[in-house]
C-alpha cells in the first residue's frame, strides 16, 4: 500500500502538471484569475487519479514481489510449503482495496467533479464571450468570421451590429442590425439581432440575396474557445442514470441508449479489471523460481501481459460501442485476465515445467 501510494502520487503529479500547464495557458489567455485556475485543476484531479490507479497498482505489485524475491523472503515462504495460490491471497486483498477506491472514483467523485467543472466552464464561456465583444473594434474569433459592435450600453444592449460569416464554401453572409442582445442558451450564448438585414452573396455567380428581419437569432458558439463550452457529457452522469437512461436524456445528448449502458458497465469493469491484473502481476513473478540474475524475464513478461490485456480491453470496448446489446463485451478483458492469472499460478506451482526443458537442452548441447 505504501508503494501504491508512492507510485500513484508520482504518476498523478506528472499527468496533472502536464494537463495543468495547458489549462494555465488557456485560462491566462482568456483573462481568468489564479483562483479559477486552481479550482479547475482541482476538479480535474479525480479523473486523473482514476486513469493512473490501475498502472500504479500494477507497478506496486511487481516492485513488491521483485523485492521479496531479491531479498530471499519469497523463497523462505515458499520453502515452508505455501503454494502460489496461498501467496497470492494478500495481493487479492490489495486488489480489492484498489478496486474499492476506483469504484468510489468512477461512480461518485468523477461524475460530481465533471458536473461542477461543466458548470464552471459554462460561466467562463459567458465571461470570455462578453470580453470578445469589444466596442468599436473589428474582431476575428475564427477564420472566416468578423464581428463589430459600435456600443455596448450598461444594460447589456449591443448597438449597431455587423457580423460577416464566410465560413461556408461559395457564399458569404453579412448581418447588420440596429440593436442586439446576448442571451444564454443550452449550448452556449446566442446573439439576438433586432431590426436588421441579412445579405447573402453567392461568390460563384455573384448573385446577392437580401433579407430583412425584425428579430434573428445567431449562435455565437464560434466566438468562444472550444475548451470552455461547458457541455455536460456522459462522464458527468450518475451510473444508475446511465443504466436506465430516460428518453429525454437521450434526445439531449444525441447518443443511442446502448452507448450510455456501455459507459455504465465500463465503469464497473474498471474495478473488476484492477483486481485481476494485480494478482496477474504477482503471479508472473512467481514463474521459474529463484535466480541470482534477477527476475527481469518475469518482469518483462508481466509488462507485456499487462499491455496485451489493455489492448484487448480497448478492442472489446470498441465492439460494445459499435453494436447494440454488446455491453457484456466490456467484461471480456477481466475474464481473460482472470483466466491468464489462473494459468500462471498453476504453472508457478510446477517449476519442473521450466526446468525439464532447460535440462534437456543442456544435455543435448553437451559434447
Amino acid at each position: 500500500m505504501v508503494l501504491f501510494g508512492f507510485f500513484s502520487l508520482v504518476m498523478v503529479l506528472v499527468y496533472w502538471i502536464n494537463r495543468a500547464v495547458i489549462l494555465f495557458d488557456r485560462l491566462i489567455a482568456s483573462g481568468q484569475s489564479a483562483g479559477t485556475f486552481l479550482e479547475l485543476t482541482a476538479l480535474t484531479l479525480p479523473n486523473v487519479i482514476r486513469l493512473v490507479l490501475p498502472f500504479s497498482a500494477y507497478a506496486a505489485v511487481i516492485f513488491t514481489a521483485n523485492r521479496l524475491s531479491s531479498e530471499s523472503e519469497l523463497v523462505v515462504v515458499q520453502a515452508t510449503g505455501y503454494s502460489p495460490w496461498r501467496l497470492a491471497r494478500p495481493v487479492l486483498v490489495f486488489g480489492g482495496i484498489v478496486a474499492l477506491l476506483l469504484a468510489v472514483l468512477v461512480h461518485v467523485l468523477v461524475p460530481a467533479a465533471t458536473r461542477e467543472l461543466s458548470d464552471r466552464q459554462a460561466q467562463i464561456a459567458q465571461n470570455v464571450t462578453a470580453r470578445l465583444l469589444t466596442e468599436g473594434e473589428f474582431i476575428h474569433p475564427v477564420a472566416g468570421l468578423t464581428f463589430y459592435v459600435r456600443e455596448i450600453t450598461p444594460d447589456g444592449e449591443l448597438r449597431d451590429i455587423f457580423l460577416s460569416d464566410s465560413r461556408a464554401a461559395g457564399a458569404r453572409t453579412n448581418y447588420s442590425s440596429r440593436t442586439a442582445l446576448l442571451i444564454p442558451g443550452e449550448r452556449g450564448p446566442k446573439l439576438v439581432m433586432l431590426d436588421g438585414m441579412a445579405q447573402t452573396l453567392d461568390t460563384r455567380d455573384q448573385r446577392l440575396a437580401v433579407t430583412t428581419f425584425s428579430d434573428f437569432s445567431y449562435d455565437i458558439g464560434a466566438l468562444m474557445p472550444a475548451d470552455f463550452t461547458g457541455s455536460l457529457g456522459i462522464d458527468g452522469l450518475p451510473t444508475p442514470v446511465l443504466l436506465n437512461p430516460p428518453d429525454t436524456l437521450l434526445k439531449e445528448l444525441r447518443r443511442p441508449r446502448h452507448r450510455l449502458i456501455e459507459a455504465a458497465h465500463e465503469r464497473i469493469a474498471q474495478s473488476t479489471m484492477v483486481v485481476a491484473t494485480s494478482v496477474l502481476g504477482f503471479a508472473c513473478l512467481l514463474l521459474g523460481g529463484f535466480s541470482r540474475f534477477g527476475l527481469w524475464r518475469q518482469i518483462l513478461f508481466a509488462v507485456v501481459a499487462f499491455l496485451a490485456l489493455k489492448s484487448i480491453e480497448n478492442a472489446l470496448i470498441d465492439v460494445a460501442l459499435r453494436q447494440e446489446g454488446a455491453w457484456p463485451a466490456v467484461y471480456g478483458a477481466t475474464l481473460v485476465a482472470a483466466a491468464l492469472t489462473a494459468l500462471v499460478l498453476w504453472a508457478a506451482g510446477r517449476p519442473d515445467l521450466f526446468r525439464a526443458p532447460l535440462s534437456r537442452l543442456r544435455r543435448e548441447a553437451a559434447p
